[in-house]
């Protein structure tokens, strides 16, 4: 039996494209594994707290040091790691908002990549003294944006600082950044023409070639 980890993002409950993708995402998954186990965050109606300098204190206070007022400062950290960590795959629905993460999308970011927590660090690594504690984890993300040519290649490419953060981000959640994390997005949302409408239906069909591919793979290294 795996765990899901599905989170969304978007500030929008009832037209939310990204929200479309990810429920089609889970919905067919589990019609392929019914006994999965699925855990929903959902940060576009409950956004985390920013990072403060009370939380900054906490964590790099050795957990037997830390004062009540700093375990506190902390809880809701604990609490999102420990999905993580029960995570073989993580669903991440979420529209792209001036080229970038939204807001409460980079706090739980900032929330679960804690040192100690999700990577250590050791200047006896050289140049590179952060490494992952965590390993074995797929990512999928599922994206809106209201422009286009984001991808590779695109005309916007320069400009997408969604897709390459978040990827970037993905390793130290336990994700061979190379291997296991997936993207697939909706764009052309501004205009609203027959481009967008092949977009909605391309990405649809391919979340949904998707999750037979994962389907067979993560059976696989079960």
């Amino acid at each position: 039996m795996k765990t899901l980890l599905h989170i969304d993002v978007s500030a929008r409950k009832e037209r939310s494209l990204s929200r479309s993708l990810s429920k089609q995402f889970i919905q067919e998954w589990q019609i392929h594994h019914p006994d999965d186990r699925i855990l929903y965050r959902d940060l576009g109606e409950n956004p985390p707290p920013i990072i403060t300098e009370s939380w900054i204190g906490a964590v790099f206070t050795s957990e037997k040091n830390r004062t009540a007022v700093q375990r506190s400062a902390i809880a809701l950290s604990d609490e999102l790691i420990a999905e993580l960590e029960q995570a073989n795959l993580i669903v991440l629905g979420t529209p792209m908002y001036n080229y970038g993460m939204p807001a409460a999308l980079k706090a739980w970011f900032d929330q679960v990549i804690r040192i100690g927590k999700t990577f250590s660090f050791d200047l006896a690594r050289g140049d590179y003294p952060l490494e992952p504690i965590l390993s074995g984890k797929t990512l999928v993300l599922l994206s809106s944006s209201g422009e286009f040519g984001f991808a590779p290649g695109g005309i916007r490419e320069k400009m997408n600082h969604l897709a390459p953060h978040v990827q970037t981000c993905s390793m130290y959640l336990g994700v061979d950044t190379d291997k296991n994390f997936h993207h697939i997005g909706i764009e052309y949302q501004e205009f609203g023409d027959s481009r967008h409408q092949r977009s909605i239906q391309e990405a649809h069909e391919a979340v949904s070639s998707l999750v037979k591919t994962l389907s067979q793979c993560l059976n696989m290294g079960s």
